[in-house]
């Protein structure tokens, strides 16, 4: 990501490149392109880095190669072993994490505080809600403990006035 792909006005990050075995290319479909909203807690982490960092010119890259003067970007895989790992243990994070562990947690939790799957689908910037779902998304325990009782009083012969009702008028 580069400084240019921060519209701070806007409240949008727009992605044109993807990096992919430290090669940079094209982004791989047309949802992956849209413009993601930048929230304002981030838009003030990011504009606070801007005036620290020495590459700050709009072509630079915001998480950048010291090495390569802000031309070319912290490869993902030297960001995970240089600073994503280390801080997950310092916070006592045991799991092995992974860019894709962050992706499932990030999906799991947006549709756990009740976005519905359409938001969620944009977000991760996903071509279509099946690929969300199916590989993305978790339920999580409280909403699983939170949708048994209303299934089990469906079968309580003296729970729910829907129970009731249907079978009275038979």
């Amino acid at each position: 990501m580069r400084w240019q792909d921060c519209d701070f006005d806007a409240g949008e990050i727009r992605l044109s490149r993807g990096i992919v075995r430290q090669h940079i290319g094209q982004m791989k479909t047309e949802a992956s392109r849209k413009p993601v909203p930048m929230e304002a807690g981030l838009a003030d982490v990011l504009t606070n880095w801007r005036g620290q960092c020495a590459y700050n010119q709009s072509e630079d890259y915001i998480f950048t190669s010291v090495e390569m003067h802000g031309k070319k970007p912290l490869w993902p895989n030297s960001a995970m072993e240089k600073h994503i790992r280390p801080a997950a243990l310092r916070a006592k994070i045991t799991k092995r994490l992974g860019w894709h562990t962050l992706r499932h947690t990030f999906g799991t939790l947006l549709k756990a505080n009740g976005a519905d799957v359409a938001t969620v689908q944009a977000l991760m910037r996903h071509a279509n809600a099946s690929v969300t779902m199916d590989s993305y998304v978790q339920a999580v325990t409280p909403a699983k403990r939170e949708a048994q009782p209303s299934i089990a009083g469906l079968l309580d012969p003296n729970g729910p006035t829907l129970l009731k009702s249907s079978t009275a008028s038979y």
